[in-house]
């Protein structure tokens, strides 16, 4: 039966679980990653270079197969060999940092694909919201257009679809007219979504209290004769 006292004495290895999850994608074997967690747990108690036997032995396999292994973590940069100065004495040890590198290089690869996929959809959402308003296909010259504006413009796409659904409000089916408003947007410096509202809600703030302030015209009577038509029968 387990003892609860020498359970808690021997302690504990933390590892990363994006570490856990992802070891066979940055390069890792299965012996190379159990490897790796021997350092670890040697590491967490104090040695920096542990002996080889003794991990060998936790890893139930011949000392041979260990030095195989660190070989190739050491040739493929997962594992460095550095001598220090401990107490003013040279002393080797394991640096497992290269390890965590090439888990930083993937998990950023990952979330530049994730990027470039949400960019793509968001990307292929203006395109189809141009068809659904103008209720046909694009042309060849149109899709260029749009093109244009995404990358040489550099337009956000919430932009273009805010410029065609103020397009589509005054019935003005135009990629022309549509080109105007992005430039006039341009000249104010409106370049997010929530700056073009802002302005114009602001303008029709403005346009309200311009109503306001105006005095209501009096509506003019219609002139009535004084003329006295009693004076008739005298």
């Amino acid at each position: 039966m387990l003892n609860l006292e020498n359970y808690l004495k021997a302690g504990q290895t933390i590892v990363s679980n994006l570490l856990l999850k992802n070891y066979h994608r940055i390069g890792l074997q299965a012996d190379e990653f159990l490897f790796i967690l021997q350092l670890h747990m040697a590491q967490s108690e104090g040695d920096s270079f542990p002996d080889l036997m003794n991990i060998s032995q936790n890893m139930g396999v011949k000392q041979e197969k260990v030095f195989q292994i660190l070989n190739r973590l050491v040739s493929g940069h997962f594992i460095a060999i550095e001598t220090t100065l401990i107490d003013g004495r040279k002393a080797d040890r394991y640096d497992l940092t290269p390890t965590y590198v090439h888990l930083e290089r993937l998990l950023e690869k990952d979330s530049l694909k994730q990027d470039e996929e949400v960019q793509e959809k968001t990307t292929r959402s203006v395109y189809q919201l141009f068809e659904q308003e103008f209720g046909r296909p694009l042309s060849s010259i149109e899709f260029q257009r749009i093109g244009q504006w995404l990358e040489e413009d550099h337009y956000h796409p919430e932009i273009l679809k805010l410029a065609l659904r103020e397009a589509v409000l005054n019935q003005a089916y135009s990629f022309n007219y549509i080109d105007r408003i992005l430039l006039s947007w341009e000249r104010k410096n409106l370049k997010t979504k929530q700056q073009v509202e802002e302005d114009q809600k602001r303008r029709k703030q403005q346009l309200l209290q311009k109503e306001i302030d105006q005095p209501a015209q009096q509506e003019e009577l219609p002139k009535v004769s004084l003329k006295n038509w009693l004076e008739e029968w005298e």
